[in-house]
């Protein structure tokens, strides 16, 4: 059976407008040539298409099992040839992102499906992994973009846009020794005796080390491995609020309460890039959305 595009085209044309003579004028044809090709069609199926009185033409019940298929192939094809388009005017086939698992995920999200409703074909990548191991997914040139924590210098390798501020908050679980009364903790340099659960790097040292307060902790490439630890009582956790919020509601974990600072550390997001590399559009597009 030779269903081709251009025969799709004419299936759902006279569908739509109800008669050859309709459909060829949607189509900038001749009546008789839209007829032809639906007659043609209809003989290599081996059963008709459509009804045809002096009145209108009506789909037959095949042709009506037929539609919704002949629909999807022609929305495909139409999103094949936008985005045919798009890569001939500097739209780059795959966007690979790399994404601390410290900051909230959820603008870059929302940044991702309107970027895919504008680009349905173009291939999105998403890789979590602490911050030097993101960063250096950047810098080998895995990924063309990365969102991080700020760092404590600037990167002279990096271009990049500030995009928001993620909190920090240390946390324990409501049966943590460090609550009771002789291991409670009043003041933030009390955590200093206290392990704590990190997000790090199993390979590469912490370039910032602002999270960093216990002199003893324990490491893990898993931000959720790590909530779970210190939900688990194994320690306590400079965790990113917009992610604990639940837990913290439900009184699984408890927000430290300090006499003499204030329990958040604030610190920048940024989208980078490498200078040597700059941005192709749909990363272009992708941080303009998330500066919004």
């Amino acid at each position: 059976m030779n269903f081709s595009s251009d025969n799709i085209e004419l299936f759902l044309a006279v569908l739509d407008r109800g008669s050859f003579s309709a459909a060829a004028r949607a189509l900038g044809r001749v009546p008789s040539a839209v007829s032809m090709a639906i007659a043609n069609l209809e003989a290599e199926l081996g059963f008709a298409l459509f009804e045809r009185t002096h009145r209108e033409t009506r789909p037959t019940a095949l042709a009506q099992a037929l539609e919704p298929h002949a629909r999807l192939i022609a929305e495909q094809l139409a999103q094949l040839q936008v985005h045919a388009i798009e890569l001939s005017q500097g739209l780059e086939s795959k966007l690979a992102i790399a994404v601390v698992p410290d900051i909230d995920h959820q603008p870059l999200l929302r940044a991702i499906k309107t970027l895919s409703e504008r680009h349905p074909l173009l291939d999105v990548e998403v890789f979590t992994a602490p911050q030097e191991d993101a960063l250096q997914l950047l810098h080998e040139g895995r990924v063309g973009l990365c969102l991080a924590f700020a760092g404590l210098s600037v990167d002279p390798r990096q271009r990049f846009q500030h995009i928001g501020t993620e909190s920090l908050t240390a946390t324990v679980s409501p049966h943590h020794p460090a609550l009771s009364e002789r291991g409670q903790v009043r003041y933030l340099e009390d955590l200093i005796n206290v392990r704590q659960i990190i997000v790090a790097s199993r390979d590469l040292p912490m370039a910032d080390t602002r999270p960093l307060i216990g002199t003893s902790h324990w490491r893990t490439d898993s931000l959720g491995m790590a909530i779970e630890m210190v939900e688990a009582g194994l320690g306590w956790g400079d965790f990113p609020l917009s992610r604990i919020a639940p837990l913290l509601a439900a009184g699984r974990l408890v927000r430290l309460a300090f006499r003499n600072t204030k329990n958040e550390l604030q610190l920048p997001v940024h989208a980078c890039w490498r200078k040597s590399q700059p941005l192709q559009r749909a990363a272009q597009e992708l941080v303009g959305l998330l500066v919004r």
